[in-house]
């Protein structure tokens, strides 16, 4: 064998290592977001914002958070657009929890994660790519099809199951949208469609790895990301 190919070979096998070894990262950091358990007090001092909401309402507001740190991780760290108003709530609240929040994402994502708030698609295509790519990565954690899905994922159901006031609520039945009953409700079929923005940015545009890609330094309207 000539150098050539103990050189190729090599490198190959370099890669491979590099890939698995990244793979088993991910899905460390990924089962450490699974468990972690929010700061003492966090849910109580979010439940000053919420009274509404019984002790089970705001768990399940806490798992829809992590689902959406397991989007950002799974989709390579990059720009992710938050799409819930509950849930960006408990996300400023756990913010406030400065060293927590500091060392929780070091340990999930390795860098800080900056917030702004959540949006819904509009003009803004960086935040709609943000969307698409969380929308894409929720529907994999729940084993759904992103472009035909059969229902809604956590997070984008849990404004409207909640009942939550201006909250952001998605529908899968695009026809005949509109506000009912003085809530706007948003159709998830433009996600996997160009008639919106002429984009499909963000969906499915990651795919695999440790999430080392990087969406940029800026934080438009709904961020995830450094």
């Amino acid at each position: 064998m000539n150098g050539f190919w103990i050189t190729l070979l090599a490198l190959g096998t370099t890669s491979l290592i590099i890939k698995i070894w990244a793979m088993r990262r991910r899905a460390k950091r990924a089962a450490y977001i699974r468990s972690y358990a929010f700061p003492p007090g966090l849910l109580d001092r979010f439940a000053a914002h919420y009274p509404q909401l019984n002790a089970r309402e705001r768990h399940l507001v806490a798992r829809a958070l992590r689902q959406f740190f397991i989007a950002y991780l799974n989709s390579g760290r990059q720009f992710v657009s938050m799409p819930s108003q509950v849930a960006d709530a408990l996300w400023h609240e756990f913010i406030l929890y400065t060293r927590h929040y500091q060392a929780f994402c070091r340990r999930a994502f390795g860098r800080f994660l900056h917030h702004t708030p959540a949006v819904v698609l509009s003009a803004n295509r960086q935040n709609n790519a943000g969307l698409r790519r969380v929308w894409w990565q929720c529907c994999r954690d729940e084993k759904l099809n992103p472009r035909s899905s059969e229902r809604l994922p956590l997070l984008f159901a849990l404004d409207e199951k909640l009942g939550i006031e201006n909250g952001f609520y998605y529908a899968l039945d695009c026809i005949g949208l509109q506000s009912n009953n003085g809530v706007n409700v948003h159709c998830v079929g433009d996600f996997t469609s160009t008639d919106f923005d002429g984009s499909l940015d963000g969906l499915g545009d990651f795919f695999g790895g440790d999430g080392d890609s990087d969406g940029g330094d800026g934080c438009g309207g709904g961020c995830g990301g450094d």
